[in-house]
């Protein structure tokens, strides 16, 4: 009996060393293993300060979605906004991030919010200054 223990082991252990390899293989992408190369992974509409430059109240849709592309996410339940959004990743770090959201009335954009917003609050307000300014 002994002799049929002793002739086990050897391969019980191999099996135990093999599984306990192949968890940490799938595990690989909560650590990384080293000299393993991690490329970038971008994710979503890339949106350049140019593009919102040229976003003005009061375009239409077509003109939106020339200067912007077509948005990420054009939502079922809300007809009137456009989502665009982008992810920059190496791995699970992530390097970039842009958000804005575009809101239409009808066919005509009324207003973008997200930190990559336009602030067009101010244009007008500067505008509105500069007509009581010339009135005066």
């Amino acid at each position: 009996m002994e002799a049929n223990v002793s002739r086990t082991t050897p391969y019980l252990n191999t099996a135990l060393a093999g599984c306990i390899v192949m968890l940490l293989a799938g595990c690989g992408s909560n650590f990384g293993f080293p000299g393993v190369y991690r490329i970038n992974v971008e994710q979503g509409n890339v949106v350049t300060e140019e593009m919102v430059e040229q976003l003005r109240p009061g375009l239409n849709r077509r003109q939106v979605r020339y200067i912007m592309g077509t948005p990420l996410i054009e939502d079922a339940f809300h007809n009137d906004r456009w989502d665009y959004r982008y992810l920059l990743r190496n791995g699970s770090e992530t390097l970039s991030t842009t958000q804005l959201t575009l809101w239409f009335e009808g066919d005509e954009l009324v207003r973008a919010e997200g930190p990559d917003a336009p602030d067009w609050g101010n244009d007008q307000s500067d505008s509105d200054a500069l007509e009581a300014a010339s009135e005066a």
